[in-house]
Order: structure tokens, then sequence, then C-alpha cells
């Protein structure tokens, strides 16, 4: 499937300072779309495609600043690059500390700021590929039985086959079996595999009894 059109999504409430950047950046033929205030970004529909939000810190209510954690709280995955014309170090130090890609100053040069899009736009195509990829082993996760995510936790924790006979209070031949199948709906090639596969999932530490 053809990857769509990256977007980069503009929040100002200077109708001149949105106009510009909306102009800048559909002059280096990127999609482009500009908003007055964080409630009309969240109420609009948002195509399923690459993007980056352009975030002025200073808006009418809550800050910029206020709205990137909102976003991550939502589990809106958005890179987002800020700019002010009020910004300080400690404004700029907390804005990277939770994720921005970049803090500029106004009035900023517009290869900077198309860097940042770009770097942002990168940012969000990694963060999108990586969630297929968990999307994907949660669903062959979610094809295991009760049994078997308890044998495939206690694998990961590196107990051997007659360990976890013994633990389980089955035999060792079942416990090969129930390793078959693991490795099958998980699809792993080799012990390594199936224990990055956990630490991805962020498989439980220790093995809980089945009922």
């Amino acid at each position: 499937m053809a990857e769509q059109r990256p977007i980069v999504f503009v929040v100002d409430d200077d109708a001149s300072m949105r106009a510009a950047v909306q102009d800048l950046i559909e002059s280096v033929g990127l999609a482009a779309r500009a908003f007055a205030s964080p409630r009309e970004f969240l109420d609009a529909d948002r195509p399923d495609a690459p993007a980056c939000l352009v975030l002025d810190v200073r808006l009418p209510g809550a800050s910029g600043l206020t709205f990137q954690q909102e976003l991550a709280q939502a589990g809106i995955v958005i890179p987002v690059i800020f700019i002010t014309g009020h910004g300080d170090v400690p404004m700029s130090v907390r804005a990277i500390k939770a994720g921005a890609v970049e803090f500029l100053i106004k009035p900023f040069r517009d290869q900077d700021l198309l860097d940042a899009i770009n770097a942002g736009i990168e940012r969000n195509r990694a963060q999108r590929s990586d969630a297929i990829v968990m999307d994907d082993l949660r669903e062959r996760y979610a094809s295991l039985t009760a049994r078997e995510r308890e044998i495939m936790a206690l694998v990961i924790l590196g107990r051997m086959n007659k360990q976890i006979a013994g633990e389980l209070g089955v035999s060792e031949v079942t416990v090969k079996v129930h390793r078959g199948q693991i490795m099958r709906k998980m699809r792993a090639r080799s012990l390594p595999e199936l224990v990055r596969m956990g630490d991805l999932l962020g498989h439980a530490a220790s093995a809980r009894p089945v009922g």
C-alpha cells in the first residue's frame, strides 16, 4: 500500500503567522492545514499519513506546552515543532524534554523551520512503522493460549524445559509441545528472537499460575 502524502498541521492563533507558515510549507510541495486553536485541531478529521505539528507556545487558554502534554496523554503520537515570539531557555528545555523536535524563536529562518518539519515527518514515519510492528506482535501474542503465555514468560526468564515442567506440574514433553506452538504462533525463528519479542511486548517478568 502506497504511503499517503505527508501533512503538516499548524496551530497558531495569529492569522497572519498561520497563513505565512502554511504558504511556506506548501511552497516546498508538502500538504498543510492550519488551525486557530488546539480545539479546532482536535475536532478536525486528520488523514492517516506521516505528519508533524507546528505549534505556537502562547495560545488563548492552555499553552502550547500544556497541549503537548494533552496530546501525549490522549495517545496522539505526532512530533511537535514549537514556534514562539516569547520563548526562554527553561521553556525550550521543557519542550524538548517532553519530546518536541525543535523550539524556534520568531523571527526564525524559513530553512530552520523546514528542516525541523522534515525531521518531524521522518520521526513520525518511524513511529508509524514501529506501531505497525507492535500491532502485529500483539496479534500474534493474542493468539496464544493462557498456558502458552505462561510458558512463554518462563522461557523468556531463561527456564529450561525441565524447570518449567516442574514449576507447572506438567510433563517435559508437554512443555516441548507448547514451546513449539509458541515459536510457530509468534513466528520466532530462534529463542533470542522470542526474547526480543517479549521485551517489546513488555512481557511480565514472572509467570502467573493458570486458574
